[in-house]
């Protein structure tokens, strides 16, 4: 754990605190009656939610909100939070259960995105907010850069879904037509069974990205 501390620039004076934010319930059910770093990935969510808002918000001035919220979205979305745990070699450092190991549980995205809220919120509670300030902003402090890339509406709308694990969120191919050389692709996005969306696109991406879109839209989220 020292190795890592070096690694994230911050030496914690509770030491318990680092170990929980990296053991994952996978090895918390194997190994006994030990606590995980689900709690701490909880309060990790807000905590890096607010110090990124309060950054756009101070960085980018004239920016609007709907802009903003596209902005920090892209920057607090689990592919973000998996490429910076990433950085840090985070997956080498979690006490995972021995299945979760062989099945690529150290380089799963949300196990590593997971880790990293969980490790803000360790942070947060050992140092206060002033040092999970410094260890945010090592990362995020560059995403005001992304505010003219492509919106990736599908992670968006995902990321709205998976608030409520129990429902599941999947595409479906409903139409073709066109010439070969340019078909155009119908797409449906289904809660469950229920269509949310539909979207249209010269490739099954990009009707998939129309789709999650308008499911977006529908629900009345601003993108």
């Amino acid at each position: 754990m020292k190795e890592l501390e070096n690694i994230i620039g911050y030496s914690f004076k509770d030491t318990q605190l680092l170990k929980l934010a990296l053991t994952h319930s996978s090895f918390s059910n194997e190994k006994g009656p030990y606590k995980n770093n689900e709690r701490l990935e909880f309060l990790g969510d807000s905590v890096l939610g607010f110090i990124t808002a309060e950054y756009l918000f101070s960085k980018l001035g004239s920016t609007p909100e709907g802009q903003l919220t596209k902005i920090r979205a892209n920057a607090v979305c689990e592919r973000s939070l998996a490429k910076f745990a990433a950085e840090i070699d985070l997956g080498k450092y979690l006490f995972l259960g021995k299945g979760e190991i062989l099945t690529g549980g150290r380089e799963r995205p949300s196990v590593l995105s997971d880790a990293f809220e969980a490790l803000i919120a360790a942070i947060y509670l050992d140092g206060g907010i002033d040092e999970a300030r410094k260890f945010v902003l090592r990362f995020v402090s560059n995403t005001e850069k992304d505010a003219n890339e492509v919106t990736d509406y599908k992670t968006t709308l995902q990321e709205v879904i998976q608030k409520n694990p129990e429902e599941n969120l999947s595409y479906e191919l409903v139409a073709q037509s066109g010439p070969a050389h340019m078909k155009t692709f119908t797409v449906e996005v289904r809660l469950n069974s229920n269509c949310i969306g539909v979207g249209e696109g010269h490739s099954k991406k990009k009707a998939e990205q129309a789709a999650a879109k308008e499911a977006l839209q529908l629900m009345g989220i601003k993108i």
